[in-house]
This record gives C-alpha cells, sequence and structure tokens, in this order.
C-alpha cells in the first residue's frame, strides 16, 4: 500500500514463534531514498521488535540512511540500528538516557543497552559516555540472518551510489562526513510519538509519522511557530 510517496511495510510475526505479537506496520519513502534498503532496515527493526515488544515502531527508517553521529556512531550496521532500538526503549519507558544535548550516554542506556544484547567492556568515555557499545556473542548468533541481510542491502546501496557522488554536487556537511553538526535532537508528531533527527536531516523533507501522518516536528520549531 502506497501513499504520498510512502511505502507501507507490514511485518507479522512467523507463527512458529512469538505467537499473538501484534502485526507491525511502517512507512517507507519511496522518493527519498532507494526503498530497498528502507526497507531492510525496517525489517530489521522488526526483527529488534519480536524479542522486544515494547520497542515503538520505527517512524521512518530512511532517516537513518546518511545519518552520522560522533556520538551514537557514523556508520550505518546492525550494531548502530540496535544502539537506536535502545534509545526506543529508553523512550518507550520514558527513561532519560543521555545528557549534554544527547551527546553523553549513561549508565541508564548501558543497562537497556545490555539487556538488548550489547556490552560496553571499557571505561565511559569523557564526552559520549557508554556510547560505544557491541553487540554480544549471543546478540550476534540471534540476529546473524538479520545482520547478513542488512549487510548485503547497505553493500548494494553504496555500490548503487557511488556512481553518483562523482557527478553530484554536495554541501559543506557531506563533504566533510557530518550531517550537520551530528547532534540529534526529540522531534514530536501530533498524536504524540517521537524520533531522535539531526535538525539538518529533519528541514532536507518532512519525516511522517506512520500513525498520524502528521510530520514530526522539534518541539523548539512549534512553540515558535
Amino acid at each position: 500500500m502506497a501513499t504520498d510517496g510512502y511505502v507501507q511495510i507490514i511485518w507479522d510475526a512467523p507463527e512458529s514463534e512469538h505467537r499473538g505479537t501484534r502485526a507491525r506496520c511502517h512507512y517507507v519513502s519511496t522518493t527519498q531514498t532507494p526503498p530497498v534498503l528502507a526497507a531492510e532496515l525496517a525489517q530489521a527493526w522488526a526483527d529488534i521488535q519480536r524479542y522486544h515488544p515494547e520497542l515503538p515502531d520505527l517512524a521512518a527508517p530512511e532517516s537513518l540512511i546518511g545519518e552520522s553521529s560522533s556520538a551514537c556512531g557514523h556508520e550505518l550496521s546492525f550494531e548502530r540500528l540496535l544502539h537506536e532500538a535502545v534509545h526506543g526503549v529508553a523512550a518507550a519507558r520514558g527513561v532519560r538516557d543521555t545528557s549534554r544535548a544527547g551527546r553523553y550516554h549513561n549508565r541508564r542506556f548501558l543497562a537497556i543497552a545490555e539487556e538488548l544484547g550489547l556490552d560496553h567492556p571499557e571505561e565511559p568515555h569523557p564526552s559520549s559516555g557508554f556510547s560505544l557499545v557491541t553487540l554480544t556473542p549471543e546478540a550476534k548468533r540471534r540476529y546473524r540472518p538479520t545482520t547478513e541481510r542488512l549487510h548485503r542491502a547497505l553493500k548494494a546501496h553504496t555500490a548503487a551510489t557511488a556512481g553518483d557522488t562523482a557527478r553530484s554536487f554536495r554541501g559543506p556537511a557531506a563533504r566533510h562526513g557530518s550531517s550537520g553538526g551530528g547532534v540529534r535532537v526529540k522531534a514530536v508528531c501530533d498524536c504524540g510519538r517521537n524520533v531522535r533527527v539531526v535538525p539538518s536531516v529533519l528541514a532536507q523533507a518532512p519525516i511522517v509519522c506512520g500513525g498520524c501522518g502528521k510530520p514530526f516536528q522539534i518541539p523548539e520549531v512549534v512553540a515558535a511557530s
């Protein structure tokens, strides 16, 4: 099902496991990014939800493509996606898992990260805290098919877009490997759901909530308008 440039991706749990898990749907842009990678990101997120049902839906998988953050990671991968899922669970629980404009990841973040299969064996970083988490051996085994599928999609996406780089003009943020500062802030929609996003990414095009159909906006912008 497609609407206004978005295609609805619906995932339902296999009958053999997670009985009673409700079907989940994600809206993936068909105009802002290659839909194959966005769909694979939505599927990988759904795989995480199978084991952690309280994780909210990912409203706009395409918002993660091309986004980098010195606090949460520069390279898009399943490990990075699971990191984002930790923030999602924290938001669902009403837990403040970061400080310093989202850069410092505190011990509350680490506690949820460990629940989801991430580990931080080193001491906290002075500026980013416990941000640099890695997959545990158990999580690697659990999500191996998901990781391999997403890796193939990322590799294909990189190959497909590599040729465009030489022919396209890129702004200063893209040229220097930044997404416009890298600091993500909370954006909310009319029904109260929220996502973390770099302001410059949100400024490029609206990110629409799959629940209410309204765009996510940064609260300060809403208050000023």
